[in-house]
C-alpha cells in the first residue's frame, strides 16, 4: 500500500472493519509524519457537520486509545444563519460527550452580497474561519485541525496555478499568527472517496445539503478536471501529490 493514501484495489476487497482500520492507521501516519499532534496538546477541530470534519473529528478521538500521549479535542461549530444548512446541534452534542471532545457552537450572521467583487463563498468562508480563530483563542488551543484531504490539496493545488502563476497548496501543518496556534490537516493523505467510505461504513449522518453557490465557483471546476486525470491514470491524484514534494528545480525556469 502506497505511503500516500489507500490502495483502490485494497478499497473493493478489504472487509469494513479493515478498511475503518487502515484508514485510522493513515490518518496516524500523517500526524505521525508531519509532526501535527504531540503530548497535552489542545486540539480544536471544525466541525461543519459535512463528512469530512465528523471522520476527523472521530479519527482523532479513537487515536487516543491506542497511543501513549493524551490531549484535548475541543469541537467547534459555526452555523452562519442566513445560509441553509442541515446541523443537528443535539446530536453532535452527544457525539462529543461519546468521543470525549468539548463541544462549542456560535451562530453569525454574513452578508454575502456586502463585496460584489468576491464569490459568496469566499465571504463566508472568511467570516467562519475568523469566527473560529476566535474560539480557538478563547479556549487556548495550540492546534486547529480541519478536514482537508488530498483531494482540496490538489484542488488548491491547481487554482494557485490557474488564477494566480503560483505552485502553492494546502500544507499538513501551518504555524499561524506567529506561532499562537498550529493550523493541522490530519486527512491529507486520504482521497475523498475513502474519507466518504469511512464515513458510510461508520454511519454518520453528515450533511447532505448542497450550498446554492456550490457548483459555480471554481474550485467545482477545478474538481472536474483533476477527475478527468484520475481516469487517464488511477494514481494520477497521488503523483500530482507528491509531486510537489519532488520538485526538480534544475528542470525548471529560474525566478
Amino acid at each position: 500500500m502506497s505511503a500516500a493514501c489507500l490502495d483502490t484495489t485494497m478499497m473493493k476487497t478489504a472487509s469494513e472493519p479493515a478498511f475503518i482500520q487502515r484508514v485510522r492507521k493513515t490518518v496516524g501516519r500523517a500526524i505521525n509524519r508531519y509532526d501535527m499532534i504531540g503530548a497535552e496538546d489542545r486540539v480544536a477541530v471544525g466541525l461543519s457537520g459535512g463528512k469530512d470534519s465528523i471522520v476527523l473529528l472521530e479519527t482523532l478521538a479513537v487515536r487516543r486509545k491506542w497511543i501513549p500521549i493524551h490531549y484535548e479535542i475541543h469541537a467547534i461549530h459555526i452555523s452562519v444563519l442566513n445560509i441553509t444548512q442541515e446541523f443537528n446541534r443535539e446530536y453532535f452534542e452527544r457525539f462529543c460527550t461519546d468521543l470525549g471532545a468539548v463541544f462549542h457552537f456560535r451562530a453569525i450572521e454574513v452578508d454575502l452580497e456586502q463585496d460584489p467583487r468576491k464569490s459568496p463563498c469566499f465571504v463566508c468562508s472568511w467570516h467562519r474561519r475568523k469566527e473560529l480563530f476566535r474560539i480557538v483563542s478563547e479556549t487556548g488551543c495550540n492546534r486547529l485541525a480541519l478536514g482537508h484531504h488530498m483531494d482540496d490539496a490538489l484542488e488548491t493545488l491547481f487554482l494557485n496555478m490557474t488564477y494566480n502563476g503560483s505552485i502553492s497548496s494546502m500544507p499538513p501543518k501551518l504555524a499561524m499568527f506567529n506561532g499562537e496556534f498550529d493550523l493541522i490537516r490530519p486527512l491529507i493523505l486520504l482521497l475523498e472517496r475513502e474519507v466518504e467510505r469511512y464515513a458510510r461504513m461508520s454511519e454518520f449522518p453528515f450533511d447532505k445539503t448542497t450550498c446554492p453557490y456550490g457548483n459555480t465557483n471554481r474550485r467545482a471546476d477545478m474538481k472536474q478536471i483533476i477527475g478527468e486525470l484520475a481516469k487517464m491514470n488511477r494514481k494520477a491524484k497521488q503523483n500530482l501529490f507528491a509531486s510537489m514534494s519532488n520538485i526538480h528545480r534544475d528542470h525548471l525556469p529560474p525566478k
